[in-house]
């Protein structure tokens, strides 16, 4: 009897799809938790490979970016696979600051692309308040059919557990430290990026990200400034450039930048501006991006810091 109700509710359970990629590297660890208290069963999509991306790029507009193409990608191999796909459509971030605009428009996108028109969860979400993060997660226990109670004692627990985990990167014992600046989805998918933290590690480099710079730090380098950021990346990675290369405590910067991100050109300008004479890569990625050249430019540069610590 337990064997066929295991079966049954193998059967009946609903499955929800959760894409790798954006901002699931920055909030994995509290969607992680949310989805397995409520014991709903989640399908991921597997780390971007050559395959997630050609799924993409043939699903998504031409103009977009590197990013938003991954995405699509991934939420194309999940289609077939699960009752609900999640594409939350991000309205403000943690301090009120903005992202991409394309964020607001990405169900639509994506919906379009991978031709889906049911079983996606698109409501709007405003992380800068509680109230209005409790209220998106409760339109989301309805759709799910889950008690109202549970949706609240799993976001405690993944509220928590996003508070507890250590983000970022901020490595030791290396011959050189480099800020390595940019998106996290930029950063942190190995297959965009073609390993470049594995890479600059082979040459002794070592890397510090945005997320191991307090926001005290970031704010008193951002303050002097005529208006206050609008954009949330801009403002980490603008803060935490500038208050490394003025605490002294990094070599060089590497900025990884999405080919047509607006956001990361004005962010670079900024920091070339602001932070005078200092060794500064930027690396563009898109889906044309050969691998043979950013390894040309990370050995130049490798190079670059070896003869500056020499001088």
């Amino acid at each position: 009897m337990n064997l066929i109700l295991l079966k049954l509710k193998e059967v009946f359970s609903i499955k929800v799809g959760i894409p790798g990629g954006l901002l699931y590297y920055r909030y994995e660890t509290f969607i992680n938790t949310f989805l397995e208290e409520l014991e709903i069963e989640s399908i991921f999509s597997t780390e971007t490979n050559k395959e997630i991306l050609d799924m993409g790029v043939s699903c998504c507009v031409n103009d977009a970016c590197l990013p938003m193409k991954i995405f699509h990608g991934h939420a194309a191999a999940l289609n077939e696979k699960c009752d609900y796909l999640l594409i939350p459509r991000i309205m403000k971030c943690e301090n009120s600051e903005s992202i991409c605009p394309k964020f607001c428009g990405l169900p639509e996108m994506v919906m379009s692309g991978i031709k889906r028109k049911e079983g996606v969860i698109t409501y709007p979400l405003y992380l800068n308040r509680n109230k209005e993060i409790k209220h998106y997660l409760r339109k989301i226990g309805k759709d799910l059919e889950i008690q109202e109670n549970k949706i609240m004692a799993a976001y405690k627990k993944a509220v928590n557990n996003h508070k507890l985990q250590i983000q970022g990167i901020k490595d030791q014992g290396y011959r050189f430290t480099i800020f390595l600046g940019g998106h996290p989805y930029n950063l942190y998918d190995r297959f965009a990026n073609m390993n470049l933290i594995h890479k600059l590690h082979s040459y002794g480099i070592g890397v510090i990200t945005e997320e191991r710079v307090s926001d005290n730090e970031k704010e008193a380098e951002i303050k002097p400034l005529m208006k206050k950021p609008y954009w949330l990346f801009y403002k980490n990675n603008y803060g935490a450039g500038k208050y490394l290369v003025k605490d002294q405590g990094i070599d060089g910067i590497i900025y990884i930048s999405s080919f047509s991100c607006g956001i990361d050109s004005i962010t670079i300008e900024m920091l070339k501006n602001d932070i005078g004479e200092f060794p500064f890569l930027i690396l563009k990625i898109d889906e044309h991006s050969g691998e043979a050249g950013i390894d040309t430019r990370i050995e130049a540069f490798a190079d670059m810091l070896e003869r500056r610590k020499l001088h």
